[in-house]
């Protein structure tokens, strides 16, 4: 196959989106707004207790209400074949393909829980019905109190399986170390509960075609996963399971599982055997689609008066639900990041009577990340040492954790893009020492990075008549831009214009392609459309020697595709169309599956990295913090496009600033139930949160982790940023917060 790669003319432009203009003008169809006929529509009612048994429903005021086409409980639910018992596996108990199994059984595990669907011809309607169902509980003692339940945390199912897996603990050199050291720091940080809320809410049409055969119109991240779940859970063929996803309204891990709330749309098309549509309320998003853990983290460290890190020690404490398992990578980055002799983690979860969390963008490195960045920055303070020098003497130039080499690594270049771009020359070593008027003015900084990860994929490719090019994937797009990058990957490769592509994703009869999550599709995604475009033109390079012995004799190197021709170096009469040969060819896809390279897997330690620089200023009197510039710098890779990808950029900058300023989803432990449930009361960033956040790229390709060069940005963009924010809080005020958000009352 010819794998000459085609100069670059699309690749790192900041194209405007494919799909932009649909979007703008609401010709993008979402998973709510699929009209079907004889649709009808789907309302929950949830629990009003966090742990007990329902003794009974009355159901019967709802099912006399008009339009009522039934009202569904655990009395009466379709049987669900995947419902099978799981035994006493304590990382699933309660649970199938990741989802709590709704109405199956009388157990109450969390506040809000689906306890009953109500199934009507209108969506009024079924909002009135809901609120005739009344349950009666046996009610038990609950516990949503995270300082009680960190009582109990224990190590995770997964670790004791597996003890190389990433939640087993981890020792390098010696245990604790860091009590020994010359200069010791120890500092504990918390970072509450916080809630996805993006502005699409989790919404499902459930549709079955025929009994064994059914097709959702879905919010996911991820439509090869959620066919995989339902077919199981309903005992189905994967491909009588059709999943439709073309346009997800923002996701940041909320839409990575199947829960059941799906289960209840499914279950409830099959009882009235028509289409049902079923859309969450604000409030059921912050209980029943996951959220970020409650995470206590502890970090020791240890230094020599010259700022040589000798041992860190991060243990780390998440929230996960009574009914299953539920970990993340809080201390991997702890394990790679700095040099140190004597490293070592754990990690373990609090089981509490709350729904299960699930990875918000960053996943765990995030949450990691506020307490390592964050004691960095306190033991520079401790060593009278600027942070910046203070990492950069902690360097590392391979993976210290398997002394693996760095596929590639800038990240002394960010360092110095960011510090220059945010004027960190102008940060003082003792705090409070920058004044603007009443507002005191401080800076800090936050490294983030999550692996550069890549899976196997496919990628339907097929010539047109018209002379363009058509490219099918089962990828979602949840806003980063994918489909953008994909079109200038194929444009390039084929040496066509952007304008002769198109890329069709979001549905799960196209080619088969990984979740949109992690920072892995266009390193995944990216090479199977590479792969795919080569495959195409190999078979039009054929093509052209059958009907011209010019091209027979050819070779390889000097076949030319550009403008939609082939031609031949050096020979102009040589040239033809692709349109042209087309003729000759059977019109059916070329498929081709794109595959990781083991060995350089095996043989690198793959990972982007950022360094996000914050200015703030926190207003002496009333102790408002206000973040006046934020710069974000990222060694990702060969950036495919640049103004998306500084979108991404932005976005996870924006989160960053509501992680570190004001998001906090509040639990009344009398009752287990949310009291911040809704955006009035859930305080997410908003412009006037928001300064313009200033982007730079690296953009040097890495070698190793895919012919592209792409690394991922996705999770690296929100990694960091809060540390920076509250290392700059520090930095002005001197009031060290380890306790998020960092709001007035715990800086006046």
């Amino acid at each position: 196959m010819d794998t000459t790669p085609t100069p670059k003319n699309n690749i790192g432009k900041p194209m405007n989106r494919v799909d932009g203009r649909l979007k703008v003008t609401g010709a993008a169809t979402y998973s709510a707004e699929y009209n079907l006929p004889n649709m009808s529509y789907a309302v929950l009612v949830g629990s009003t207790i966090a742990k007990g048994r329902i003794k009974n429903i009355d159901a019967r005021a709802a099912e006399r209400a008009p339009g009522v086409l039934a009202v569904i409980t655990h009395f009466n639910s379709p049987k669900v074949p995947g419902f099978v018992p799981t035994g006493k596996d304590p990382s699933q108990p309660q649970t199938v393909g990741g989802r709590l199994k709704v109405f199956n059984d009388d157990l109450v595990r969390f506040n809000d829980q689906p306890i009953a669907v109500v199934v009507a011809d209108t969506l009024e309607r079924a909002r009135y019905a809901a609120r005739l169902v009344k349950a009666q509980y046996e009610q038990d003692k609950h516990v949503t109190d995270m300082a009680v339940g960190i009582q109990q945390a224990f190590v995770p199912t997964q670790a004791k399986r597996n003890p190389k897996s990433g939640v087993a603990d981890y020792v390098r050199g010696t245990a604790d170390a860091y009590k020994t050291g010359a200069v010791q720091l120890e500092s504990e940080y918390v970072i509450p509960t916080e809630v996805h809320h993006p502005m699409e809410l989790q919404s499902i049409t459930a549709h079955w075609e025929a009994p064994d055969r059914l097709t959702i119109y879905d919010k996911t991240q991820g439509t090869m996963a959620t066919r995989r779940d339902f077919a199981k859970e309903w005992g189905l063929p994967e491909e009588n399971v059709k999943v439709i996803a073309t346009f997800v309204g923002g996701a940041f891990g909320n839409a990575l599982h199947s829960w059941p709330h799906e289960s209840a749309a499914i279950i409830a098309a099959k009882k009235v055997n028509r289409p049902v549509k079923l859309v969450l309320t604000r409030e059921q998003m912050t209980t029943m689609v996951g959220y970020r853990p409650f995470t206590w983290q502890k970090v020791g460290m240890s230094a020599t008066p010259d700022g040589r890190i000798t041992a860190i020690t991060h243990e780390a404490v998440g929230q996960t639900s009574s009914y299953e398992e539920f970990t993340e990578s809080t201390v991997q980055q702890t394990r790679m990041m700095y040099q140190s002799p004597n490293v070592n983690t754990r990690y373990r979860i609090a089981a509490l009577d709350v729904s299960t969390p699930i990875w918000m963008r960053g996943p765990g490195e995030a949450t990691g990340a506020f307490a390592l960045e964050s004691a960095m920055d306190e033991m520079a303070h401790l060593l009278n040492m600027d942070p910046m020098e203070f990492r950069l003497r902690n360097y590392t130039d391979k993976d210290p954790e398997n002394g693996k080499p760095w596929s590639s690594k800038f990240l002394k270049e960010c360092y110095q893009m960011g510090a220059e771009r945010v004027g960190w020359n102008k940060r003082q070593l003792k705090p409070g020492s920058l004044r603007d008027g009443d507002w005191l003015v401080g800076y800090g900084m936050g490294v983030g990075t999550f692996g550069a990860h890549r899976g196997s994929s496919q990628a339907n490719i097929r010539l047109l008549p018209n002379g363009t090019v058509l490219l099918q994937s089962a990828v979602t797009d949840i806003g980063p831009g994918t489909g953008t990058a994909m079109t200038q990957i194929a444009a390039d490769t084929l040496g066509l214009s952007p304008d002769k592509i198109k890329f069709e994703w979001g549905n799960s009869q196209f080619a088969p392609a990984p979740t949109q999550g992690g920072s892995a599709i266009v390193n995944t995604v990216g090479p199977a459309v590479q792969e795919a475009c080569l495959a195409l033109k190999e078979k039009l390079r054929t093509m052209a020697a059958t009907s011209n012995t010019a091209f027979a004799s050819a070779k390889k190197e000097d076949v030319v595709f550009a403008d939609g021709y082939v031609g031949l170096n050096g020979n102009p009469s040589a040239r033809a169309s692709f349109a042209d040969l087309l003729k000759q060819a059977d019109g059916g896809f070329v498929t081709v599956e794109s595959k990781p390279q083991g060995d350089n897997q095996k043989n690198y330690s793959m990972y982007s990295y950022s360094v996000h620089f914050a200015e703030v200023r926190v207003h002496q009197l009333t102790g408002e913090v206000r973040v006046s510039k934020l710069v974000s710098c990222a060694d990702a890779g060969t950036i495919v496009n640049e103004k998306t990808a500084g979108n991404q950029m932005k976005g996870g900058a924006v989160g960053g600033i509501g992680m570190a300023l004001t998001e906090h989803a509040l639990i009344d432990d009398r009752f287990g139930r949310y009291v911040t449930k809704d955006l009035a009361e859930y305080h997410v960033p908003v412009h006037a949160d928001a300064p313009d956040v200033q982007v730079a790229f690296v953009n040097q390709p890495d070698p190793y982790v895919n012919a592209l060069g792409t690394k991922g940005i996705g999770e690296i963009a929100i990694i960091g940023v809060a540390p920076a924010i509250a290392n700059a809080v520090f930095n002005a005020t001197g009031k060290r917060v380890r306790e998020l958000p960092i709001t007035p009352d715990k800086l006046i």
